[in-house]
């Protein structure tokens, strides 16, 4: 049986974790696809640091385009990240006949369409279960598992150290500051947190995972996007006491041929199976008009459950090698991105309010709410004695952006309202 070669361009945590499966698992793998699989070369930045696996010097290599141009490799393993210059691996990799697998979602996210249209031309294979959710299986599912429904919403906690940082302030009482320097301190943040707490990371994830839910080609700019960073203990006590969560939610919807994707914390319902997932794991809802509600749960980071998806896509490579069949699941997208207007956009919302605590100002502010044409669920006013001012929270019924839009509008001309605290969109 001939060996199916693999190249692996970057060993760091990740590479590590896909060189211990496929070197750990070779006859579970042999068993699966017909032949072993072998790695062969390996991109590394220094041949000579030391290392936690034992790996042949010889297949080590400090120039990535040895990797890329090795006539003997069939299948190239990207998890070295960036941008530009991966692209370029990646792009002349395809034409030179080799099957790429990569967790690279910002490579993906910004150049996709671009990468799956050079594989479909050479008839390859590009597989990125790992780009989104780590070990979560979300993106086959989305390709294969929904293939004959039709998907109407995604909504999913996508990036762990939001997830992370929401769940200890929720659960301990910390302050923001306090938790993000933790996270930082045990490697779930950079020194630089802003790709996750400001939801670009998640936002990233979204458009991949719209992308291949609607069958269109969805686009970063085409995403609302807000982060965590001021989100306060005050704001995630009063959801609690109204029976909800704050989560970082990436959500995707499809109404008639008209989307709309968004990544912004959202308090969702305590009940909802998403608002009980903790820590740095991720979960991602589907809905589809056929099959109705669905939940993948688990791992969204990590050395194993990331080489994990990485392993079964390379498996997913080889089995279409042997079927001759490479290069035909390449996703385009036939779908025209037609966004939703703010109009179209509805959802709950949360508002907490600053206000001058005498009579008629609660009046004042139902009388906004019915001039924009949103109705009140609930309202609360926390007591505060001996005070000038007052806090008043709302939960809205269904009202679209637009008109929540008019509402924050009009209260800042209204002299009885203090500030605009908070505003968030509520779910489940």
């Amino acid at each position: 049986m001939k060996s199916v070669k693999v190249g692996l361009l970057g060993l760091g945590t990740v590479g590590t974790g896909v060189v211990k499966i496929v070197e750990g698992h070779q006859e579970d793998l042999s068993n699966q696809v017909g032949s072993p699989i072998s790695i062969v070369q390996i991109l590394v930045k220094d041949r000579t640091k030391t290392r936690s696996i034992s790996i042949d010097a010889s297949k080590l290599t400090e120039d990535p385009w040895e990797v890329v141009r090795n006539p003997e490799i069939d299948v190239i393993v990207e998890v070295m990240g960036g941008i530009a210059l991966t692209k370029e691996y990646i792009l002349e990799a395809l034409e030179r006949g080799k099957h790429i697998v990569t967790a690279n979602k910002d490579l993906m996210a910004l150049h996709g369409p671009e990468i799956l249209a050079k594989a479909r031309e050479h008839g390859c294979d590009v597989l990125y279960e790992a780009s989104v959710a780590g070990g979560i299986p979300i993106i086959r599912t989305l390709v294969e598992g929904f293939s004959s429904d039709r998907i109407t919403k995604i909504m999913g906690i996508v990036n762990g150290t939001t997830n992370y940082i929401l769940t200890k302030m929720s659960q301990e009482g910390a302050a923001y500051a306090d938790v993000l320097k933790e996270a930082q301190e045990l490697g779930y943040a950079e020194a630089d947190p802003t790709s996750d707490v400001e939801g670009l990371d998640a936002a990233r994830k979204m458009t991949i995972l719209s992308t291949l839910g609607f069958r269109a080609n969805v686009s970063l700019d085409d995403i609302s996007v807000k982060g965590i960073s001021n989100v306060t203990q005050e704001d995630i006590q009063y959801a609690k006491r109204l029976g909800y969560e704050v989560k970082l939610l990436g959500i995707a919807e499809r109404q008639d041929d008209h989307i709309s994707v968004s990544v912004q914390p959202t308090m969702i319902k305590q009940s909802h199976p998403i608002a009980t997932v903790n820590g740095v794991f991720n979960a991602v809802y589907v809905h589809g008009e056929a099959v109705g509600e669905t939940m993948f749960y688990g791992a969204g980071a990590g050395e194993l459950p990331t080489a994990t998806s990485i392993v079964a896509d390379i498996v997913a490579v080889v089995k279409n090698m042997k079927l001759g069949v490479n290069g035909r699941q390449a996703q385009l997208s036939y779908n025209v991105v037609k966004l939703k207007t703010d109009e179209q956009i509805s959802s709950k919302f949360f508002l907490l309010l600053h206000v001058d605590d005498r009579t008629g100002v609660l009046a004042q502010i139902a009388q906004v709410l019915s001039n924009c044409e949103v109705s009140i669920e609930s309202v609360m006013q926390p007591s505060a004695p001996n005070q000038s001012s007052a806090e008043i929270i709302i939960i809205t019924h269904q009202a679209s952006k637009a008109s929540m839009n008019k509402v924050l509008e009009a209260f800042e001309g209204l002299s009885s309202v203090r500030k605009i605290k908070s505003v968030y969109r509520v779910e489940g």
